[in-house]
């Protein structure tokens, strides 16, 4: 793997340099596009609205429209905007990692220690397992300010990033109904159903079924063959007895 950012773990007056790396990657199928008439792949390019001709990735610069006018920023402009949080992901406080709402988080990154902090490193990762919490700060990374919450897994600490508040956009307007209008019956057979469904959260029980399906399909289609589709489980049609709904649901796992 790549690193992706160098600096350093800002935890009180100790400084943990590390490495990022990017901990995740796309599990879906990597499609060209292309011509319909002879199969060849599109390309885009960056083009000079004005002059409409191809500009190098190296003459592109970065502007800000202030006043009907482009500021034209370098890179030493985005490290002098905050040079601490641009080499240094200060830890600000510690959480119940709970109490941070699954609507906040976005990426995550895992950090690796260089030579020298590597035992700064080890008793920051045992000290976040022994509380049960998680470091929140702040850094910046590709001339962006990040959230993030720093916990452990395994012996690994994890940079997630999270979103701040004003990028989460209020519910006012999606219109759901009133949760008054569930009776007594209708909750207890819900919270029955609920219990039935409870396990322990396994991740490797999931997996990208979608893309393995595909993927089927695309193999057979080069041999030249059509693949057999899968019928489309009927479900029960929308009702108004949603009580006996939830008793036939019971049933059903009773049954399974």
């Amino acid at each position: 793997m790549k690193a992706i950012w160098k600096g350093s773990i800002g935890f009180g007056l100790v400084n943990i340099p590390v490495k990022l790396f990017s901990a995740v990657q796309n599990s879906n199928l990597d499609f060209d596009m292309l011509d319909e008439k002879d199969h060849s792949r599109i390309k885009f390019k960056r083009i000079n609205e004005q002059t409409r001709k191809e500009v190098p990735f190296d003459k592109i610069v970065k502007g800000y429209l202030l006043n009907e006018k482009y500021v034209i920023l370098d890179d030493e402009d985005f490290q002098d905007a905050s040079p601490e949080k641009t080499k240094m992901i200060e830890l600000e406080n510690f959480v119940d990692i709970n109490e941070i709402n699954p609507i906040y988080y976005e990426t995550s990154y895992y950090t690796q220690p260089e030579t020298q902090g590597k035992k700064a490193y080890a008793l920051l990762v045992k000290a976040l397992v022994k509380s049960q919490k998680a470091g929140v700060a702040r850094f910046v990374l590709r001339s962006t300010e990040n959230l993030c919450v720093i916990h452990p897994m395994g012996d690994v600490l994890v940079i997630t990033k999270i979103r701040f508040p004003e990028e989460i956009r209020s519910t006012e307007d999606i219109n759901v109904p009133s949760i008054s209008t569930i009776t007594k019956k209708e909750l207890d057979v819900g919270l029955a159903l609920i219990k039935q469904y409870t396990a322990e959260f396994n991740i490797e029980s999931f997996h990208d079924e979608y893309s393995r399906e595909l993927l089927k399909i695309i193999k057979t289609k080069a041999k030249g063959k059509r693949a057999t589709v899968k019928k489309l489980k009927p479900r029960e049609e929308l009702s108004d007895d949603l009580y006996g709904q939830l008793m036939r649901s019971l049933d059903k796992k009773k049954g399974a």
